[in-house]
């Protein structure tokens, strides 16, 4: 990846999709690459472009559906040659839409799956792509009808490291380790996650968290989508003195300044 501006890596976050929980993500054409340049400006590290919806109670469209959303975005992106500015990733676990991509100047891979596509898997091993290994129990569609673990630390833990073989074995170095907020886990595991997210440091992998104004923060304090920035920084300011070195938010410009307020505090 690019030369970052700090030891904590933003990820900005761009959806193509018209059913994305939060309606100030979504862009098409023009106004993406606008969102994008701007998103740079505030000092984003990554932007981070999805065509598909991974709310609870989502589902999965074709793959074909998926490269109708992302294409135009991606085509501008190449186009204007915005990957020289920026590394960008694509939120998929389709082949073909990951392919297009790749070959446009994308370069990270983010699985919501965890790599659980072989095909994925072998793409990612061909381009050398770093990626995003994220745990989800179940699917988006069930993911939230009553989770449950042994113990989530030590289940999550165990998932990782049975992905972090498979991707070795197909030849994939870049790993990003993302436990998953949200996706299959109850308030208590999520908070459990965020407090211990340390343990996950002994695999030597960085550590994603993206907890951007998700619905654990509405159950904390009742709040709206849009209202949920406040519990959003505080979340991920948390999760970086926990390990985190790569942010996914929504509000970059409102992120690079907390984290660049937190890291004088600490440094002082």
């Amino acid at each position: 990846m690019k030369k970052t501006k700090a030891t904590t890596k933003i990820m900005g976050i761009l959806n193509a999709n018209e059913d994305s929980f939060f309606k100030n993500s979504r862009f098409q054409g023009e106004d993406a690459v606008f969102k994008i340049k701007q998103m740079i400006e505030d000092g984003a590290d990554i932007i981070d472009l999805g065509g598909v919806s991974s709310r609870p109670g989502s589902v999965p469209v074709s793959w074909e559906e998926e490269l109708k959303r992302v294409k135009p975005i991606i085509d501008l992106i190449y186009k204007q040659k915005l990957y020289e500015k920026i590394d960008f990733s694509l939120d998929s676990y389709q082949v073909n839409v990951l392919k297009y991509a790749l070959d446009r100047g994308f370069k990270i891979i983010n699985d919501i799956t965890g790599l659980e596509n072989d095909e994925v898997c072998k793409l990612a091993g061909l381009y050398k792509a770093p990626v995003v290994i994220m745990h989800m129990q179940n699917n988006p569609k069930n993911m939230q009808e009553k989770p449950s673990y042994n113990d989530v630390i030590l289940d999550i833990d165990n998932f990782f490291k049975q992905r972090i073989e498979k991707a070795k074995s197909f030849g994939i170095d870049e790993i990003i380790l993302d436990v998953g907020i949200g996706f299959g886990k109850t308030l208590d595991h999520n908070l459990k996650l965020i407090k211990n997210l340390e343990y996950f440091k002994h695999f030597g992998y960085e550590i994603l968290m993206a907890a951007s104004r998700k619905s654990m923060i509405d159950m904390i304090v009742p709040a709206k989508t849009e209202e949920r920035l406040a519990g959003t920084l505080s979340i991920h300011l948390e999760s970086i003195k926990n390990g985190a070195s790569i942010i996914r938010c929504h509000d970059v410009k409102e992120h690079f300044q907390a984290i660049k307020v937190q890291g004088a505090i600490l440094n002082i």
